[in-house]
């Protein structure tokens, strides 16, 4: 979805601004969760941490500072322009992240109990 927004979607400003910010967090949870088994709720937390940290990354321009071209992967890995919303759109991806992984877990938890 994420490659989708970035080549096919990108003329639609929320999508490609917003959406993909929302969706980036849960493509990072998937990721872990299918390599290690790990606390969904730290899961969730780590990765609103990291992702505050790569945008204040952005915000001091460690990109450029460590050599990093603009075009190369890492460049655009950790980007080049800080915002507000950004974090605000990691936030929302966490928050529904996390109700989504707590009405599973109760409708796991009422199966058990059946």
């Amino acid at each position: 979805m994420e490659v989708i927004i970035a080549t096919k979607l990108e003329h639609i400003f929320f999508v490609r601004a917003y959406l993909g910010d929302v969706i980036v967090v849960i493509l990072l949870y998937t990721l872990i969760k299918s390599f290690v088994k790990v606390n969904n709720q730290k899961l969730i937390f780590c990765i609103f941490v990291f992702s505050c940290l790569v945008e204040f990354a952005q915000y001091f321009s460690m990109a450029e500072k460590l050599g990093f071209f603009p075009g190369s992967l890492m460049y655009i890995v950790i980007g080049n322009s800080f915002s507000w919303i950004d974090i605000l759109c990691y936030a929302t991806g966490c928050v529904l992240l996390y109700l989504y992984v707590k009405i599973k877990d109760s409708k796991q938890e009422s199966i058990r109990l059946n």
